[in-house]
C-alpha cells in the first residue's frame, strides 16, 4: 500500500512539481497554501507523512509543526525548504520533524529521504549537513542564532501573533484568525513590544523576518532604460 502523504506549499508550480514527482511512489491525501490549513488538513486526514515548507502563510511551519505533534504525534513530518541555516534546521527538529531536505536538492533525494522517515529514521540532506559543521567551525555573526532566535522568550500563540502583525493583518483580522478577542491581541502585542524590547511595527516585522517567521520581502525589479 502506498504511503499517504500530504503537501504544504504556498508555491503552486512548487506543489505541483512533488505531486508529479511522487505519484508513483505515494498517494496523495490532500495539498494545503498555508499552515492553519496543513494543522486542520493532517487532523481530519491523518496522513502517514506531511512535507512542510517553512515559509508559511498565517502560520509557518515550524509552528505548525508544533501544533501537530501535539494533536497528531502518529503523522510523520518533513521539512522541503530553501533554508539550510543552523537556527531553521535545530528549530524545525525542535519541533518534531524527522527530516529536512532542501529544495535545490535531486528528486531522487526528496523520495529517499520519504523512505528514510517512513522507517523511522531521520534524515537530513548532505549538504545540510555540511552547512551545519561549516557553520559550526565558522559562525557567523550575519546568520541568526539558534540560542538566540529560540530563547527570544515569545510563546507558540506570541510567535502567532507576531507572524500575522508582520504579514500585515490589522487586530481585527487577527482576532478573526485567531478566534479570540481584540483585547487579546492587544495584550500579546503589548506583551512582545516588551519581551522584545521594540516599539514599532517595522521593528517587530524585522524581527519577524530575523527569525523566518515571514520571508524577506521581494524587492521589485526596475528594467534598465535605453539610450
Amino acid at each position: 500500500m502506498k504511503p499517504r502523504v500530504l503537501i504544504a506549499d504556498d508555491h503552486t508550480l512548487v506543489a505541483e512539481g512533488i505531486e508529479k514527482l511522487l505519484e508513483r511512489e505515494c498517494e496523495l491525501c490532500g495539498r494545503v497554501a498555508d499552515g492553519r490549513a496543513l494543522v486542520q488538513a493532517v487532523e481530519r486526514d491523518r496522513p502517514d507523512i506531511a512535507l512542510v515548507d517553512i515559509a508559511l502563510p498565517l502560520l509557518n511551519g515550524l509552528d505548525a509543526c508544533r501544533h501537530i505533534k501535539k494533536s497528531a504525534p502518529d503523522v510523520k513530518l518533513l521539512v522541503l525548504t530553501m533554508h539550510g541555516e543552523q537556527y531553521f534546521v535545530t528549530e524545525a527538529f525542535r519541533a518534531g520533524v524527522s527530516g529536512y531536505v532542501l529544495k535545490q536538492s535531486v528528486a531522487e533525494e526528496l523520495v529517499f529521504a520519504i523512505r528514510e522517515v517512513l522507517k523511522g529514521r531521520m534524515y537530513v540532506s548532505p549538504s545540510v549537513a555540511e552547512n551545519l559543521v561549516e557553520q559550526a567551525l565558522h559562525p557567523s555573526a550575519a546568520q541568526p542564532s539558534a540560542d538566540t532566535a529560540s530563547q527570544d522568550g515569545l510563546s507558540v500563540r506570541q510567535r502567532e501573533v507576531l507572524q500575522l502583525i508582520a504579514e500585515g493583518q490589522s487586530t481585527k483580522e487577527i482576532a478573526s484568525t485567531l478566534n479570540v478577542s481584540i483585547k487579546t491581541v492587544e495584550f500579546h502585542k503589548t506583551r512582545i513590544m516588551k519581551q522584545l524590547g521594540v516599539h514599532s511595527t517595522a521593528e517587530l516585522t524585522k524581527h519577524a523576518i530575523a527569525i523566518g517567521l515571514i520571508a524577506m520581502p521581494q524587492q521589485p525589479t526596475v528594467p534598465e532604460s535605453r539610450v
